[in-house]
């Protein structure tokens, strides 16, 4: 969705959620539900060997750089 990125975009500028959350005008809770959109979306599982935000924002500055 374009919130999510929004949240993305702001993920790559390294923002936290409650950064992001500040800039968006919207509550932490509203940026986690986009987080969690995000990496569905991508196919961002739960593991203990990668970071899913690291993740999903190499992709995003892969496909902005494309």
């Amino acid at each position: 969705t374009p919130r999510e990125r929004d949240v993305l975009a702001a993920m790559a500028e390294g923002k936290s959620n409650i950064g992001i959350a500040s800039d968006l005008f919207v509550t932490e809770a509203a940026v986690e539900k986009h987080v969690t959109g995000i990496f569905q979306k991508l196919g961002l599982g739960p593991t203990t060997t990668e970071h899913r935000r690291v993740l999903a924002v190499l992709t995003y500055v892969r496909s902005s750089s494309g």
